[in-house]
């Protein structure tokens, strides 16, 4: 465990993996340490922004002293995401997972996916706890233009595209749904801890 001072309102916490990094962040959240305002969990870090009268050395114990459970159990709210599995990429993903499109679907909506993390763009969930079977790598070429609520996995992640925007994930599917929302609150559907179950609509 790595502390790093973040300018003169933060703390950056370094972790071995992702594991140990949503793990301690599961156990912060839960019972966050005196002063701090907000924490940003990311794939090997937890950023923890203080508030007012913070004191960097109180934090850093306090961090110091938490001793987090193993994975640290998921307990946020569970959202359910109606996909249409006709992605792009949906029968190479098959090929990679030595599975049939049929099988990868059913491997996709039978597992509860966590949020571990956000980042890449406003409202993109970083989840996490998929089958091995669906641990394929990025695309060699990334696309210019992926469509806003496109399904894809790439390493150990799935995700949702919020919006618009170049991508290199193996897209699988498509939902309506809306991830971000600037007009709603929270306007991210998928925030970190929030659990995740993929429903396949036609």
């Amino acid at each position: 465990m790595l502390f790093l001072p973040c300018a003169d309102h933060g703390l950056l916490v370094e972790l071995d993996d992702r594991e140990a990094a949503h793990a301690l962040y599961t156990a912060l959240a839960a019972d966050p340490p005196e002063g701090v305002a907000d924490l940003v969990p990311a794939a090997r870090t937890v950023l923890l922004l203080f508030g007012p009268g913070a004191e960097r050395a109180a934090v850093e114990r306090a961090v110091r002293a938490v001793r987090p459970a193993p994975g640290g159990e998921a307990a946020g709210p569970l959202v359910r995401v109606p996909v249409v599995y006709d992605g792009e990429d949906l029968g190479e993903v098959a090929d990679l997972a030595g599975v049939s499109p049929r099988e990868v679907v059913a491997l996709h909506t039978g597992t509860e996916w966590t949020v571990a993390f956000g980042g890449f763009a406003p409202g993109f969930g970083y989840l996490t706890g998929g089958p091995t079977e669906l641990i394929v790598p990025r695309r060699t070429e990334s696309r210019t233009r992926v469509p806003a609520g496109a399904v894809g996995l790439a390493g150990e992640y799935s995700g949702v595209y919020p919006r618009s925007s170049p991508g290199g994930w193996q897209l699988i599917g498509r939902t309506e749904l809306s991830v971000w929302d600037p007009e709603r609150e929270p306007p991210a559907l998928l925030r970190p801890g929030v659990r995740v179950r993929f429903e396949e609509v036609r």
